[in-house]
């Protein structure tokens, strides 16, 4: 489940990023079943209402920062004071000065009364041009789709690209290093338009439903995070690209039925587990129009996957990046653009899955190149020289990095986030470059989870910080002394608000599973605790590789609705099981290769275990589990395989037989059919179904093209052959979210929390 599928569990790990649990800040109140009547005016007594339908909890971000190569500041967006749209504003993060560098009225075309609505915008390198991105709409899952126009600062001229191009079909334009030409991908293929004389022309022209130039399918876009399909050269002279051809793979169709008097079909190629992918190729040809020449990588097309591709510090060789289908080896080849001759450099090797790398960052005039790799136990930063594959590690230790944010070569540091200490938290560290070993600590002491945007010369950096106490608040700082300059977004009043909710403080704590492997986790108490009664407590649970529940940063909805479960007499709590999304090392996070459903939820079981051994406040008669995409999974799983300690559930748009997922992800994690039809089976929910003992309710929607509705329909003929009662609900034309339309999210809560309450019985006895 990717995105939200199981990275769905991204998703949750995703859209429920939220979900993330991030931690779960803290909020409470009084646990009593008619506590929803108290406190009508305040906010110190929680409902569904006041979470997901008022802005009371309701967190500002900062406006997208764009750092500015020549070092002069940043810009944002702002609303115009003088013309109906947006600025384009410059701000010196020092001091603060402001100057508009685009004006609403610059993008307001002639004969409109309103400027373009900017949803994305790109500066050309010399800062005399700027691309805006409009009127955009979905390709796949993302927002990809839309028209492009470009400023011409210094005659003040505002163009439409694209020539006659139909209404939002152009994607990912983008300047040529020179500023004076923009390539873009329209309808499967790749065009350049000239910016003097505005002619359009095709350097590829046999793009069709099944022949994808510059752009990818559905798979890719959602597991690999591969959109944008071409790159420019260096020196301008040539384009890259990726070429699909999905012919042979097999087409899903989803059906609408709610926005018309007759459904309407949508049908897109989607590789289920064994099924047949998209073949992908890499080639280049000049920028002017002609011939592409091939890149040489060996390997049968199908059952290899291109992940990453960048040009190799010069305009003469390509970077390519390729994994096998199982995806237990990813090779790095060197690339002539020449003659497609292509040489490996280097590999990474595993028993189950290899990590592709997008830090990458040439060095040394191109020379050399920066690598994660996991090859000590743990992900670190390499330098690789390019020529001969030699690797030098820039970080060492026991510890993960998490994220690569800036190298800054001239002043010799790398810029990332790890957490040594605990897998908890995340903070900025640098190393450096050298490979000396020197390594600094640069966020100060505040228990949390950091993040960055780092500015191209490291001297400044927006900064955010939450906790399971704090709501985000965003600062700019300098570096590397982390002193604040000015506060961004501080969100004061929903801190305040927050600190008006009765709660107890949320609790991280370990326990072993049964191996002695100690396992993270949280809890949340009643608000009325009385040690010497016993509470139902409900678990929330991902448990999968793209998420992790268990970490101390705010929460944002997801744990308000926790929290106010604990005001109503629950306990609440999360373990993340191995194989999580956490900075455990290598170990910790291929152990689950092949035995997801299985040693996940095992973990989740011994977790309860040891906890009704430690405390007596826990009813082992009164234990739910809760999760949704891969933590809708393993909540089934927990309910079949361990019906004696789960009495209730809520699984939403969860993957019951893992077969139906898709090729990239669900492969990667469980490995190829027929060679694991075995394993397939026995981490499948629906196979065990038939053990459901406790109340479950069974949640997804019917427009969801990740994780597709067909599986709880399967699972629901399963259920029903062994003649189980279950609460199902679904949601008209939803996607994997399950938040469109008015009401959604109020509504799905509203019922989960109805559920638990007719289901779990709340309050201590």
């Amino acid at each position: 489940m990717s995105d939200t599928s199981f990275r769905s569990l991204r998703l949750l790990a995703g859209l429920t990023a939220i979900i993330t649990l991030s931690a779960c800040s803290n909020l409470g109140g009084q646990s009593t079943a008619d506590s929803d009547e108290a406190d009508v005016t305040g906010v110190s007594q929680l409902t569904a209402e006041k979470i997901f339908a008022s802005d009371t909890f309701s967190i500002d971000r900062p406006a997208p920062t764009r750092w500015l190569e020549d070092g002069s500041g940043y810009t944002t967006l702002e609303q115009s004071n003088s013309a109906d749209g947006r600025d384009i504003v410059r701000y010196h993060p020092e001091t603060n000065e402001r100057t508009v560098l685009v004006s609403a009225e610059q993008l307001t075309p002639k004969g409109k009364d309103k400027a373009l609505d900017i949803a994305n915008y790109v500066w050309s390198d010399d800062g005399e041009k700027v691309l805006i991105f409009t009127n955009t709409k979905r390709s796949w899952r993302t927002h990809t789709l839309g028209d492009y126009w470009v400023l011409n600062r210094n005659n003040n001229e505002l163009r439409q690209l694209g020539g006659n191009a139909p209404e939002s079909t152009l994607q990912f334009a983008k300047f040529n290093p020179q500023g004076t030409k923009v390539a873009f991908v329209m309808q499967n293929n790749i065009y350049v338009q000239d910016l003097s004389s505005f002619t359009v022309s095709a350097l590829t022209n046999d793009g069709s439903e099944t022949i994808v130039n510059g752009t990818f399918d559905w798979v890719n876009e959602e597991e690999f995070f591969l959109r944008d399909g071409f790159r420019w050269s260096p020196d301008g002279q040539h384009i890259a690209y990726w070429q699909l051809d999905t012919e042979g793979t097999p087409v899903f169709t989803m059906i609408n039925n709610t926005d018309g008097l007759y459904p309407t079909l949508k049908e897109f190629p989607y590789p289920k587990v064994g099924e047949t992918n998209a073949a992908m190729r890499i080639g280049v040809m000049p920028a002017s129009g002609g011939k592409t020449q091939w890149m040489d990588i060996p390997g049968d097309p199908r059952q290899h996957y291109l992940v990453r591709m960048n040009w190799a510090g010069n305009s003469e060789k390509l970077l390519i990046q390729q994994l096998t289908r199982k995806q237990h080896i990813n090779r790095a080849f060197i690339s002539d653009i020449e003659t497609g001759r292509s040489q490996e450099l280097l590999r990474e090797s595993t028993d189950s899955w290899a990590e592709y790398v997008d830090d990458i960052h040439f060095l040394n005039d191109g020379r050399e190149f920066t690598w994660l790799s996991e090859r000590s136990g743990y992900r670190h930063i390499y330098r690789v020289q390019r020529d001969s594959g030699r690797t030098t590690a820039i970080t060492r230790g026991n510890w993960d990095v998490v994220e690569v944010l800036r190298v800054n070569e001239e002043n010799g540091w790398v810029y990332f986030i790890a957490s040594p200490e605990t897998p908890l938290e995340r903070y900025l560290f640098r190393a450096s470059l050298d490979g000396s070993g020197r390594l600094e600590r640069l966020t100060p002491d505040m228990d949390g989870t950091h993040s960055y945007s780092i500015s191209q010369d490291a001297k400044y950096a927006e900064h955010t910080f939450s906790s399971v106490k704090q709501v985000p608040v965003t600062n700019m700082i300098s570096l590397p002394d982390h002193e604040v300059i000015r506060t961004v977004v501080d969100n004061n009043e929903v801190q305040q608000a927050v600190e008006q909710v009765q709660k107890q403080p949320v609790e991280f704590f370990r326990v072993e599973a049964r191996d002695g492997l100690e396992l993270d986790g949280y809890i949340m108490k009643p608000t009325d605790f009385d040690p010497s009664k016993e509470y139902p407590i409900l678990f929330y649970v991902y448990g999968e590789p793209w998420g992790q529940t268990v970490a101390n940063r705010w929460g944002g909805s997801l744990y308000l609705w926790h929290t106010m479960l604990t005001q109503q007499g629950y306990i609440v709590a999360s373990i993340d099981n191995r194989g999580t999304k956490s900075p455990r090392g290598f170990d910790w996070r291929r152990s689950i290769y092949k035995n997801l459903g299985v040693v996940t939820v095992r973990d989740q079981y011994d977790a309860l275990q040891q906890m009704l051994e430690r405390w007596d406040f826990i009813d082992e008669n009164r234990v739910g589990i809760w999760g949704h995409s891969g933590g809708g999974s393993q909540t089934l799983n927990a309910l079949f395989r361990y019906p004696d300690s789960y009495h209730m559930g809520m699984a939403l748009a969860p993957v019951p037989d893992l077969t139906l997922y898709d090729t990239i992800y669900q492969e990667r994690y469980s490995g190829l059919l027929p060679e694991s039809a075995e394993r397939y089976k026995e981490t499948s929910a629906i196979t065990h179904a038939e053990n459901l003992q406790g109340d479950l309710l069974l949640v997804h929607g019917t427009g969801d093209d990740n994780v597709h509705f067909q599986g709880s329909e399967r699972l629901v003929n399963e259920l029903i052959k062994h003649g189980k009662q279950f609460e199902f609900f679904a949601y008209p034309n939803r996607s994997h979210g399950i938040y469109e339309g008015e009401g959604t999210t109020l509504h799905l809560r509203t019922m989960m929390t109805e559920f638990v309450k007719e289901n779990l019985p709340a309050g201590g006895r």
